[in-house]
């Protein structure tokens, strides 16, 4: 492995962006270090694809996201993504961020009560 432990949902990554409490909380509840960190891709074009982003956003999600590994898509997140989907409890957005956290045996940071309560349905 190459010492990434955490994969960062949207919500966190704008938590800590914005120093929300939760965030940091949760943040330093884990361990959390931004080089042991990854963000899925579909993360990443959630962050960068927000219609109302200002230039001075950007351009923090962006050094942000450069600090931290983007795991992409592949067939096996993929397949698992189309299990947690098909189980009624994840949005798809949400169903891929789980399923990168799962095959890539990260621990999931989110601030999504909702997901942390699907994933608990599949004993993650």
């Amino acid at each position: 492995m190459s010492g990434i432990e955490f994969l960062l949902d949207t919500n966190m990554v704008i938590g800590l962006l914005k120093g929300h409490a939760a965030a940091i909380a949760l943040a330093e509840q884990s361990g959390f270090a931004l080089d042991k960190s990854a963000v899925s891709q579909i993360t990443r074009m959630e962050l960068l694809g927000y219609p109302q982003l200002t230039d001075e956003e950007d351009q923090t999600i962006r050094a942000f996201l450069a600090n931290c590994q983007v795991r992409m898509l592949d067939d096996q997140v993929e397949a698992r993504a189309i299990v947690l989907r098909r189980s009624g409890a994840f949005k798809l957005p949400d169903a891929i961020v789980a399923a990168t956290a799962i095959t890539a045996s990260l621990r999931l940071l989110t601030l999504d009560q909702g997901m942390l309560r699907g994933l608990e349905k599949f004993g993650f």
